[in-house]
């Protein structure tokens, strides 16, 4: 076998020994196989270069799953819950380090024997933590978690066999 190479050299020699276009999935058709399974399949012409299927690259097929509808609508609740999440308790926590420092009087006032309303408000940091993580777990479970599950596995299924 002759080495060609350069802009006119063929893309696949037919008398390449390590060629074989039924393996490969070229030159057959659907109705190459004979209707009583005798399976005779029509090799392909000589000299014919095969066609091949585009080859998407993985980014493009994120690109693409990232402009899709599905993605955007998952994308739209998530940020439904987080933006006002972070600012209330933002706010919140802003709230609680003004009044400690700028109204030590108030935040010294007895509430029950020693447990001032300092104490009560640290305690409410720690409690809101748990109760917006609470919230978060449970809204990404009802709302999110679903379609991102189906988004991820229709990806994965169209980026099986990509160029990375």
């Amino acid at each position: 076998m002759e080495k060609h190479e350069g802009p006119g050299a063929p893309a696949v020699r037919i008398d390449d020994p390590w060629y074989d276009a039924l393996a490969a999935g070229w030159g057959e058709s659907a109705d190459a196989e004979a209707p009583d399974g005798a399976g005779a399949h029509a090799p392909a012409a000589p000299g014919a270069v095969p066609r091949q299927q585009p080859v998407r690259s993985a980014s493009d097929i994120y690109l693409e799953v990232q402009r899709s509808p599905a993605f955007q609508e998952v994308r739209s609740r998530y940020r439904r819950f987080v933006i006002p999440a972070v600012l209330a308790f933002l706010l919140w926590y802003l709230a609680y380090v003004v009044a400690a420092t700028a109204a030590p009087g108030l935040m010294a006032r007895p509430v029950s024997g020693s447990i001032n309303v300092a104490m009560l408000a640290g305690l409410g940091q720690f409690l809101s933590t748990f109760l917006l993580t609470w919230a978060y777990a449970r809204h990404a479970r009802l709302r999110r978690d679903r379609a991102a599950l189906d988004l991820r596995w229709d990806t994965q299924e169209m980026t099986r066999g990509t160029q990375r």
